[in-house]
């Protein structure tokens, strides 16, 4: 998974929410993340600390990303970089509506603080409006950072060597956390939405939908539910507003079925179809757990649930009905998890 796919979906969290209207009051009232106002009309700065362990060539790039907001709530994709900070001498990039400020501290051998401190420098009177004060703004402000001849020190979990200098870091608006290939350390994604180490995107997700808060099969299940007078607006509003539609209207059912939901990080089940097996009952909530306890079975079946459990069908051996245990009749299938289950001949 790039760091980019993540940064993207931060990039757009919030920007535009179902209904996907531009007269819905919510997109007319925007809220968004990370957002850098000019100064004295309200937040103007964030502040981004992690630790890396260095060595004599070590070398960072720093990579500041986010939005502007024109005067038609158009947003416009905005990026800048520093790069080489060789923790020796602070570094200062200054551009239109901001400026970005590179510096280091030195915490033991090897062992330095990075501080990344971002700014809206625009000055605003205090009484202008906030679609004005919005139009001279950052939004969505996010760092990617990319380490070479070094490494970076999760923050979230760090080792015990490490614990009481990443309680010491100071980040204030956004959160660095471990981004990139599992187990890596090269890449931080620093971030105004709290995120674990190596954050993904679902490869079920067919497209960014603005709310990483809601679930795709949702949102996509209320955009087939938009009226004919709604669809319109959609399609002569915002571009990425109309992608969406779009994309939902001609999704293939396939991919539908997709959105449902996935198990991941579990082993596949040891147990199959026509494996001799031995039950036994976990929750003993009823007589029939306390009669097919220790009996043994044959599974018929390995079915799985809407929301992605399995359940193994049984025919009990000593069953005299068991033909119509074949033919899936009622009272001769019984249906137990896999933890429930013991393959005849394995060691208790």
């Amino acid at each position: 998974m790039s760091i980019e796919a993540v940064a993207n979906a931060v990039l757009y969290e919030g920007y535009m929410l179902y209904p996907y209207r531009a007269s819905s009051v919510k997109n007319r009232q925007r809220f968004n993340f990370g957002v850098l106002y000019p100064e004295g009309f309200d937040t103007s700065s964030m502040q981004t600390e992690c630790l890396v362990k260095t060595g004599p060539s070590t070398a960072v790039d720093i990579r500041i990303r986010f939005l502007r907001i024109d005067a038609a709530q158009q947003a416009h994709e905005q990026e800048r970089e520093i790069k080489d900070f060789r923790f020796v001498d602070p570094a200062h990039l200054a551009f239109d509506i901001g400026a970005v400020f590179i510096s280091s501290v030195e915490l033991g051998e090897n062992l330095q603080c990075l501080r990344v401190s971002i700014r809206n420098t625009v000055h605003l009177d205090h009484k202008a409006d906030r679609d004005a004060a919005l139009r001279d703004s950052m939004v969505s402000v996010h760092t990617i950072l990319r380490v070479r001849d070094g490494s970076f020190v999760s923050l979230l979990d760090p080792s015990d060597k490490y614990k009481a200098a990443a309680a010491a870091c100071r980040n204030v608006g956004t959160w660095p956390v471990l981004a990139g290939e599992e187990g890596s350390h090269d890449a931080m994604l620093s971030s105004p939405i709290i995120l674990c180490d190596y954050p993904r995107i679902a490869p079920e997700s067919p497209g960014n939908l603005f709310d990483g808060t809601e679930i795709d099969e949702i949102l996509t299940l209320r955009i087939m539910t938009l009226s004919d007078s709604e669809k319109p607006e959609i399609r002569r509003g915002d571009e990425r507003a109309r992608e969406i539609l779009e994309r939902t209207e001609n999704m293939p059912p396939e991919q539908f079925m997709k959105l449902h939901g996935a198990l991941r990080g579990i082993a596949p089940p040891k147990l199959s179809k026509g494996d001799r097996v031995r039950l036994w009952p976990r929750k003993s909530a009823d007589i029939m757990d306390i009669v097919l306890k220790e009996k043994t079975a044959i599974i018929e079946a390995v079915e799985e649930d809407f929301e992605g459990n399995l359940h193994f069908a049984v025919i009990l051996d000593d069953d005299p009905g068991r033909d119509l245990g074949e033919l899936r009749q009622p009272g001769h299938r019984f249906f137990f998890g896999a933890e429930e289950l013991e393959r005849e001949g394995a060691q208790s």
